[in-house]
Order: C-alpha cells, then sequence, then structure tokens
C-alpha cells in the first residue's frame, strides 16, 4: 500500500541560473527531513555546485539528495543525454555514493546525437544556448515524434522510477525565472518551465505545496546572449571586479557571466509570479569585499553607502512589494546557504 505525501517544498531560481539552488537543496538535505529530492525539467544543461564536507562537487542532471542519502528522481518533463548520465553515475561512484537512491521517470526524453549536432550549428552562435540538445530534445517532444526512457528500458533497466512518491518531497529547480520559456527574454531562454508550478509534472496536487524557496544572488548574473545583457558589461571595471571576486563562470559550460547589478524590478515580478515564500540571497560577501553598494530599482541605479545599509533597503522594498514573501535570508557563506 503506497504512503501519502505530506508535504512538498520547491526550490527555484528567481534569475538567470547560477543563484545557489544547489546549495540551498544541500543545506535543506542535510535536515535528513526529506524522503525524496526531485528534479522537476532542464537537462545536462543546468549544474549544481554542492559542499559536503568541505569537499566540492557538481552534478548537471542527478538531484542533490544524492548526496545525502535521499531518493532522487529525475522527472517526467527532463530531458537526458544518456552519455552524460552514466558519465555522472560513474562520478558519484567513485566518490562513494549510492547511485541505487536515483530514479528516472520513464516518460522523460532522450537527447539524441543529432540534437546536440543541430544545437551545434543552428543555435548555439545564434542564441548562445549550451550545445547540449536541449531545445531540439523538447521540440521534438512536443512534436510528439521524441523518444522516451521507456524506449531504452534495457538501458536503464536499474533506475526505472515507479512514479511512487510519499511523505516529504524536495524539488530542486534548473535554471532560473528569467530563462523560463513563457516568461524570458524569448528567444533567449532554455526550452522548458523553470517556475515551481512545473514541479507538479511529477505526480502531486498544486494544494500539497508549503514552502517555496527563492534564490537569487545580491548581484545579477547571465551567460550567454542576450540582449538585455550586453557584451559591453564584460567591460565594466565595477563588473569585472565582482565576476573575479564571484568566480563567476558557469558549471556546465565554463563560460564567463556578464555581470549587472541586483534589478530589483525583475526580482519583484519574480518573486510574486513564482509565489516564492521564503528567499535566499546569497554572496553578500562578495558585494562586501567589492565595496560596490548597488541595485537597481524602478529602472534607475541606486548606490548606498554601506552594505548594512543595502540590505536594509532590499528588505524594505521587498516586504513592501511582494505579500506572499515570509522570510528575507542573506548569505555570506562560501560552502553553504545559511538561514535564519
Amino acid at each position: 500500500m503506497n504512503k501519502d505525501i505530506t508535504n512538498v517544498d520547491i526550490c527555484c531560481g528567481l534569475a538567470w541560473g547560477d543563484e545557489g539552488k544547489g546549495k540551498i537543496v544541500s543545506y535543506l538535505s542535510k535536515t535528513k527531513n526529506y524522503d525524496f529530492v526531485c528534479r522537476w525539467s532542464g537537462g545536462n544543461n543546468a549544474g549544481h555546485t554542492i559542499y559536503v564536507n568541505h569537499i566540492k562537487y557538481k552534478t548537471h542532471l542527478i538531484p542533490s539528495g544524492i548526496f545525502y542519502g535521499i531518493k532522487s528522481i529525475i522527472g517526467p518533463d527532463c530531458v537526458i543525454n544518456i552519455k552524460s548520465f552514466f558519465e555522472e553515475i560513474k562520478y558519484l561512484e567513485e566518490n562513494g555514493f549510492d547511485t541505487n537512491l536515483i530514479k528516472v521517470s520513464r516518460n522523460a526524453h532522450i537527447i539524441e546525437d543529432t540534437h546536440i549536432e543541430e544545437d551545434k550549428t543552428k543555435l548555439k552562435n545564434k542564441l548562445g544556448t549550451t550545445a547540449r540538445g536541449i531545445a531540439p530534445c523538447y521540440r521534438d517532444k512536443y512534436a510528439r515524434i521524441g523518444k522516451r526512457v521507456v524506449d531504452y528500458k534495457d538501458i536503464f533497466s536499474n533506475y526505472i522510477w515507479d512514479d511512487n512518491l510519499y511523505g516529504n518531497i524536495l524539488c530542486e529547480g534548473a535554471q532560473g525565472f528569467w530563462l523560463d520559456i513563457n516568461y524570458g527574454n524569448y528567444p533567449y531562454i532554455t526550452s522548458s518551465i523553470t517556475l515551481p508550478y512545473n514541479a507538479c509534472s511529477l505526480g502531486f496536487a498544486p494544494q500539497l505545496i508549503n514552502k517555496i524557496y527563492g534564490a537569487v544572488k545580491i548581484y545579477d548574473t547571465r551567460v550567454g546572449k542576450d540582449p538585455e545583457f550586453p557584451e559591453s558589461l564584460f567591460d565594466n571595471d565595477d563588473f569585472k571586479i565582482i565576476g573575479e571576486l564571484g568566480s563567476e563562470f558557469g558549471v556546465s559550460t565554463g563560460r564567463k557571466r556578464k555581470v549587472n547589478w541586483l534589478n530589483m524590478d525583475k526580482l519583484i515580478l519574480a518573486i510574486n509570479i513564482s509565489g516564492t515564500t521564503d528567499l535566499i540571497v546569497s554572496k553578500v560577501d562578495i558585494i562586501e569585499k567589492a565595496k560596490k553598494f548597488k541595485v537597481i530599482y524602478k529602472e534607475e541605479v541606486i548606490e548606498y553607502q554601506n552594505i548594512n545599509e543595502m540590505l536594509s533597503s532590499i528588505k524594505k522594498i521587498l516586504i513592501s512589494k511582494c505579500k506572499l514573501l515570509k522570510n528575507i535570508n542573506f548569505s555570506n557563506n562560501v560552502d553553504n546557504i545559511s538561514m535564519d
């Protein structure tokens, strides 16, 4: 007899990816309060950096629960590169983690070599994609001509998920709000739904969602092409300093991230549409080291005298504009996310 789902928490990005979602999921997973950690969208175009006992690990598709002995599910709206998946399995096994906990939805779609080749030749230079075949794979999914895990079931025989969820569930997002196929700066976006409501595709009702943890950095970053993040940002001396101090390179691709001031207008919108209840603003220490205390609000750059003034203003603005937001946490810990 199947047990019931008792609680669902979700962690999502509120910017353009690289917001520290993996560290938040790692922090929450340490509590051992979850029976499952689930990934609901995207493919190996995403990346999470996790610190376990001060040792750094990187994953691209497999959920972060694996580092804490928690069942880790790759959901039906994810896309899977078979070679990359098994390379990640090998990497985790070599580092002593129990890969028997990893399960994959039979309905997840397969990224084929033709998808990757098409991405490289037609999309990478035009749109600045990761060239991982994500967009062509999702296109074939919606054209109903794609291949699914169930079509390769012998290859995935040890990893097929039985679609059963129970107890407490933590859902781990990929990319960020402003890369969402519907809300991002189309066509400079990803090819999946990055908003937390899509986590219900894992197989639970939205009424079961309790907390939505929203992740953002205290400054904005973006990889890939986007007119809202022009190449000229690389030439800004302030942003060069922040980027160097913050080690702003993509986990999956190693691409240098463009840096800009935190856009409060976009953050407010992302919080309100995503339904974020608990906000985690990370890399406060980087801004302190850089001594650059600025945000964008009402389309103007606002400068502060010090970090305390900046954090106080951010908090005051968000409390007044985001009625669903219950907690705001600022973090400056490089190894994990500290939450009150």
